[in-house]
């Protein structure tokens, strides 16, 4: 009997999942999006991604937990499903992708300059085969870990209390900002990743407590990025926000211990958790798709094939504004199909039902 993942796993793994390096950033994307008081459309965001969620609830609850794989084939039959697995590869290996190298180049400007960055991208890679290889229960347990090993720095936030100023919060709401349709786009961004528990109806333990794990992971992750972008616009006037590329690292470059130089560095390194969780579920979830057009092949040869593809496409953007650049337009693609992939076996699952009831 294969092992279940448990709401508590489903929770956990979504928010590991949406949390990751695009924290840093937020601020400045609030910022130069809405203006003053922009972090107030976090928990926005927030809601628009509780109600996509709420999509996928519908789509769980008629599949009766059937993998939507099995729904695609039997509706579109296996060959007529195989451009829609082709694209939801390449979105989510090349994001799994440039997640890692974005993290890479960011880290690199703050330690191991003269390293070369697709040395330290092939660490990772290789990190993330080795967990990719024991199975999503595996790596669930090993984001329960991750997740203790992360959680606590949400209290680093006392640190900035005593410069926290009300004042620099202004009357003013949402006044200011610049390209609002496509900074909210890009803001939105961050909290995706929830799409992926589509691929998990199988592998779940419990009917009832599935979707309300995949809130509650979703719910954790915008209170904390409510908090962190709360504290940078208190902590920063607007015009600082929108200068700095990585406000909340600036933030942490402020915390002085008697004991740890350069402390961003090495709180910048605890995020390595979150990334590579969210690198290992996309190459995961990509293997799904692959293993669906390649049943015979042994999923371990998958992944490493795949990881060897797009390991060499990330030798692409030589820079970080142009893995910021790849970034930003997969986000685009990521939220096409984390709306529409649920709209459409929605409309796929009441024709099957109303095919059986015709039938019947």
């Amino acid at each position: 009997m294969k092992e279940k993942l448990y709401p508590v796993h489903i929770a956990i793994l979504v928010y590991m999942i949406q949390t990751g390096v695009v924290v840093f950033s937020l601020p400045r994307i609030m910022a130069e999006a809405f203006g003053y008081n922009g972090w107030l459309m976090v928990p926005v965001f927030t809601l628009i991604a509780a109600l996509n969620i709420g999509l996928i609830a519908v789509v769980y609850r008629l599949s009766q937990g059937r993998s939507v794989f099995e729904i695609l084939e039997r509706s579109l039959t296996k060959i007529g499903a195989y451009p829609l697995y082709l694209v939801l590869i390449v979105v989510w290996s090349l994001l799994g992708c440039m997640v890692a190298k974005h993290y890479v180049y960011i880290f690199q400007t703050m330690a191991f300059p003269t390293m070369h960055p697709m040395l330290f991208k092939l660490l990772i890679d290789i990190v993330a085969f080795l967990l990719l290889i024991k199975g999503v229960y595996n790596i669930s347990k090993a984001t329960m870990s991750f997740f203790v090993l992360t959680a606590w720095m949400g209290l680093l936030l006392l640190f900035f209390v005593p410069d926290f100023e009300f004042a620099r919060l202004t009357p003013f709401l949402l006044k200011g900002g610049t390209e609002t349709i496509r900074g909210g786009l890009n803001g939105y961004t961050a909290f995706l990743g929830y799409e992926l528990t589509l691929l998990l109806f199988p592998y779940v333990n419990t009917k009832k407590g599935f979707i309300k794990a995949v809130h509650a992971g979703n719910l954790l992750t915008g209170v904390l990025y409510t908090l962190y972008a709360f504290v940078a616009f208190g902590f920063y006037s607007l015009g600082q926000l929108t200068a700095f590329r990585f406000p909340m690292l600036d933030m942490l470059s402020y915390i002085r211990l008697p004991f740890v130089e350069r402390i961003e560095t090495l709180f910048f390194g605890f995020f390595f958790f979150t990334v590579l969780i969210t690198i290992v579920m996309y190459i995961w979830a990509s293997t799904e798709a692959l293993n669906r057009m390649f049943p015979k092949a042994e999923s371990k040869l998958l992944a490493a094939v795949l990881l060897i593809v797009i390991y060499g496409v990330s030798w692409l953007p030589d820079t970080l504004s142009k893995v910021e650049i790849w970034l930003k337009w997969l986000g685009y693609g990521q939220v096409i199909i984390a709306i529409g992939l649920p709209v459409f076996l929605i409309l796929i699952l009441l024709i099957l039902r109303r095919k059986e009831q015709g039938h019947a």
